[in-house]
C-alpha cells in the first residue's frame, strides 16, 4: 500500500511539473540594438539599391499600429519593398514594456533630431546611412536640426503630402504609384 502511495505521489509531481515546464513562457530575448538594425539595414539597401524607412513605434500607439497596416497595404505594400529596405525600431514603450524597446533606440531618434517627436516617427536614409527626409513638416530649405512638426502617420492632406514629396525624393515611384500611396495613407484621416 505504502508504495502504491509513493508511486502515485512521483507520478502526480512529475505530471504537475511537466505541465508548468510546457506552459512556461521563456523569457523574451533583448531587441538587438538599434544601431546594428539600422547598420543592417543601411547595408542590405546598398546591396539592394534601395533607401531605408526606418519606422520608430511603441505598442500602445494606435497611430504606429496604422502606419504599419497602411504600409502593408497590399495595394501598395510591393512599392514600398521594390524601393525600401524598412527597419523597425521599439521607443518609448509604457512601464513594464521597456524590454520591448531596442536599446539605442531613442539615442538614435536624438541624433537625428526627432527624440521630443511623437510617434510614430519615420527616417528615410540612403544607402550611405546619410538622413535624406524625415517625419517632421519645417519650412522649406530648413537643416534637419530645425524643430518641424511630427506627422507620424501621414492622414491629413498636409501630412500625405509630405510623405509623398520625401518618397518622391527618395525612391523611383511614378506619379501613379505616389497617387495609390497617397490614397491609402488618406483613409487614415479622421472625418468629423
Amino acid at each position: 500500500m505504502k508504495l502504491k502511495s509513493l508511486l502515485l505521489t512521483i507520478t502526480t509531481v512529475l505530471t504537475i511539473q511537466s505541465a508548468i515546464a510546457q506552459t512556461a513562457t521563456p523569457a523574451a530575448a533583448t531587441p538587438a540594438p538599434a544601431t546594428e538594425v539600422l547598420a543592417a539595414a543601411v547595408k542590405k539597401a546598398a546591396k539592394e539599391k534601395k533607401q531605408v524607412l526606418a519606422i520608430f513605434h511603441a505598442s500602445w500607439c494606435g497611430w504606429c499600429h496604422k502606419m504599419i497596416a497602411s504600409l502593408n497595404d497590399p495595394a501598395i505594400k510591393p512599392y514600398f519593398d521594390k524601393n525600401y529596405v524598412i527597419a523597425d525600431f521599439v521607443v518609448k514603450e509604457s512601464k513594464g514594456k521597456e524590454n520591448l524597446e531596442n536599446p539605442g533606440g531613442s539615442d538614435l531618434l536624438a541624433k537625428y533630431y526627432n527624440a521630443d517627436q511623437g510617434l510614430p516617427t519615420w527616417l528615410l536614409f540612403d544607402a550611405k546611412q546619410n538622413l535624406v527626409a524625415d517625419s517632421q513638416i519645417r519650412p522649406e530649405g530648413a537643416p534637419f536640426s530645425t524643430k518641424g512638426e511630427n506627422v507620424g502617420c501621414p492622414a491629413k492632406p498636409e501630412e500625405v503630402q509630405h510623405f509623398i514629396k520625401a518618397l518622391k525624393k527618395t525612391s523611383k515611384l511614378d506619379e501613379k504609384q505616389l497617387s495609390e500611396i497617397a490614397a491609402v495613407f488618406s483613409k487614415n484621416e479622421i472625418k468629423r
